[in-house]
């Protein structure tokens, strides 16, 4: 592992320029390409083994590499690539009464360890970042996808040293044994300078708890829809669809609707009927429950902090705006909130006052994600209150120095 640490160091003092940058994602594409039947085949073999450890089918789901997802990994590539290199930007430059030129340029954060589940695409994803970034990157997938994880870092490899780039810049754990994960967090505080913990609830409470390195992570998504009594019905009933059932076990599903009082009576069926016609289970209040028709379980407290993950939601009548907004910062998570009203007052009071990375006008929570804002993928999401906050994607992978130019000054 110490051997691990010091080839990223020895690669980060390599710098790369972004047209050599690119030339390495267009060739990784293109072996990416040429590879699919040998990355299918590596990956039918995590699939065996997951068939028989019993995994559940949409873990399995996850694992699966197909020419489908293929294409879509290449997509994601050529999205990183046509993207601005962030790096050596120069941010903000003034000058004092002096004549001391201050400048504000953007450099790589160091070398990023990055802690992942199942999802093999996942080291596609941030080898790529990470790389365009300029930052090497130790990775540490699940055990159930490390013939997929190794094919596709593999395959990024022979893509720098085609490009005569030390091929240590993206690197692969492959031991299974978890006390590599523990070593990497607590005694490789000389190699790593930020930790990435990418996965369930577990994996990012595991890594909040034991590292001893700066984590950029978030450990639950407790997302909520207010439904404003300024609420158009229609659009409320397809974004509560969207942002519940889309995909249920993604940090930015909604996890409570909020509705607001006086439109409960005419809303509150329609646009849970909807849910419950595809099998998603209705926790109400005690306000709801005189209103809605269908099945309804009575709420408690904990439903209100409550992270399903699944097709249940929990559904609770506020007063007004202003409880909506206490609502939320309560039992919220800082992940991902949104408001659906035609009032454009209201809208951006929720906005400017909940304490989410995140807030969303009328539109799905499900759009927290790095893809979809234009990031290029994503390495994870922060909610954490420093920056960066919200989808990491490339730019938030980049921090900042001074460059300080004089003419020979010196401080009275």
């Amino acid at each position: 592992m110490y051997s691990v640490g010091k080839k990223a160091a020895v690669a980060f003092n390599n710098k790369i320029n972004s047209k050599l940058k690119n030339k390495v994602l267009d060739n990784y594409i293109k072996l990416i390409k040429k590879n699919k039947r040998l990355i299918i085949k590596e990956n039918n073999k995590d699939i065996k083994l997951a068939i028989q450890k019993k995994i559940k089918n949409n873990l399995l789901k996850r694992l699966t590499i197909d020419v489908k997802k293929i294409n879509v990994i290449c997509s994601g590539i050529k999205n990183v690539k046509r993207l601005r290199d962030p790096i050596d930007i120069t941010l903000k430059k003034w000058k004092r009464p002096n004549n001391l030129l201050i400048k504000r340029v953007s450099i790589p954060l160091g070398v990023i360890g990055v802690i992942f589940e199942s999802r093999p695409n996942v080291a596609s994803d941030i080898s790529c970042l990470c790389f365009k970034s300029g930052n090497p990157v130790i990775l540490r997938g699940g055990s159930e996808a490390l013939n997929s994880n190794k094919i596709l870092v593999s395959l990024f490899r022979k893509a720098l040293k085609i490009n005569k780039i030390d091929p240590n810049y993206v690197q692969l754990i492959q031991k299974k044994e978890r006390n590599y994960v523990n070593f990497m967090l607590s005694k490789m505080t000389n190699y790593i300078d930020v930790i990435i913990p990418r996965g369930g609830k577990s994996l990012v409470a595991k890594v909040q708890k034991m590292s001893k390195i700066p984590t950029i992570s978030h450990l639950e998504g407790i997302c909520h829809t207010y439904v404003d009594h300024y609420a158009n019905l229609k659009m409320a009933i397809k974004i509560i669809q969207n942002a519940k059932l889309r995909n249920t076990s993604i940090c930015g599903a909604t996890e409570t609707i909020l509705m607001h009082k006086k439109i409960v009576k005419k809303f509150c069926n329609p646009i849970l009927n909807q849910l419950a016609a595809n099998k998603c289970k209705i926790i109400g209040d005690k306000y709801l429950k005189k209103y809605y028709k269908g099945k309804i379980y009575l709420a408690s407290e904990k439903d209100w902090s409550t992270e399903y993950l699944s097709a249940t939601v929990s559904v609770k009548c506020v007063n007004n705006l202003e409880d909506a907004i206490e609502h939320i910062n309560k039992y919220g998570t800082m992940h991902t909130d949104s408001i659906i009203t035609k009032n454009k007052k209201a809208a951006n009071k929720f906005l400017k006052n909940v304490k989410s990375s995140i807030a969303i006008h009328n539109s799905s929570t499900q759009f927290a994600d790095g893809g979809e804002f234009g990031f290029g993928g994503e390495v994870g999401i922060s909610t954490n209150k420093i920056p960066p906050r919200g989808p990491i994607g490339l730019e938030q992978l980049a921090s900042y120095k001074y460059e300080v130019l004089g003419k020979g000054q010196i401080r009275k």
